[in-house]
């Protein structure tokens, strides 16, 4: 089942984000509004507001802001990541996705913000 992109809803919500790779999840604030936790075999990553960024991480590469889609989808819902990827790909803006249980968001670099929300919405996506 696909969904498509005029039944989307996204929403672009407030603040600066950051990347960061952390030594360990002891000084990140798991509680903050925002903050993604991912640990693999080689590394820890984590996606927060600059403002939160802690004390330990390695590596941080900010000036990221965030769009959210609105909803909880449903996991037999297919190609919502993918369509947008390709909105952003034919507008030459890069992208990190970060996806949770009930949804995706999508952060691009803060001055191609506009340009992101502007081709989101061209490709038939209700900006919110």
């Amino acid at each position: 089942m696909t969904h498509e992109a005029n039944q989307l809803e996204i929403e672009s919500l407030e603040g600066a984000f950051a990347i960061c790779k952390v030594e360990n999840y002891t000084l990140a604030n798991l509680e903050a509004p925002f903050c993604f936790a991912c640990k693999t075999d080689q590394e820890r990553s984590l996606v927060c507001l600059e403002s939160d960024v802690p004390g330990n991480a390695t590596h941080i590469d900010g000036g990221w802001r965030a769009f959210r889609v609105k909803g909880q989808l449903d996991f037999a819902l297919t190609g919502i990541l993918a369509g947008i990827a390709r909105v952003m790909a034919d507008a030459s803006i890069g992208i990190f996705a970060v996806s949770t249980y009930d949804t995706d968001y999508i952060l691009v670099k803060a001055g191609q913000f506009e340009r992101a929300a502007n081709a989101l919405e061209r490709a038939g996506y209700k900006m919110i």
